[in-house]
């Protein structure tokens, strides 16, 4: 008993460790249904960054959520020296998304702007409906 007490205690370092690690991605979605209570599957989430020097939008990266609904890996943190800063766009193309329940939509698609601003993980989630959204800053 004595013998498991100390090596367990010997491995809280590598707990604390293992916590500090830096996420593999800087950027999560997820999208909830909240008409059917039910997370919304392929649906296509475009993520573009603001050039303020040119006024424009750059394309990132285009992904669709999976069966529940989520999209984990934009960003990866693997190799970067820095990490991801400035402003992103999300897109949510919705419309198809409803189409395919056959339901009509007030939002053809759903744009979310933000702002990064050091290498913390980042989640940004919507909940959505056929005729409203609401979004938030997640964990």
């Amino acid at each position: 008993m004595k013998t498991l007490f100390i090596a367990l205690l010997s491995l809280l370092p590598l707990l604390g460790f293992a916590q500090q690690t830096p996420p593999a991605y800087q950027l999560s979605t997820h999208i909830l249904d909240i008409g059917r209570g039910m997370p919304a599957p392929g649906v296509t989430v475009r993520l573009e960054k603001y050039d303020a020097a040119k006024k424009t939008w750059a394309a990132v990266a285009e992904k669709q959520t999976d069966a529940a609904g989520r999209i984990g890996d934009f960003l990866p943190t693997a190799g970067q020296k820095t990490p991801n800063t400035g402003i992103y766009k999300l897109t949510f193309l919705t419309k198809p998304y409803f189409a395919a329940q056959q339901q009509t939509s007030f939002y053809p698609f759903i744009e979310v702007v933000f702002e990064l601003t050091d290498g913390a993980h980042y989640h940004v989630p919507i909940t959505l409906s056929a005729f409203g959204y609401s979004t938030y800053r997640g964990s």
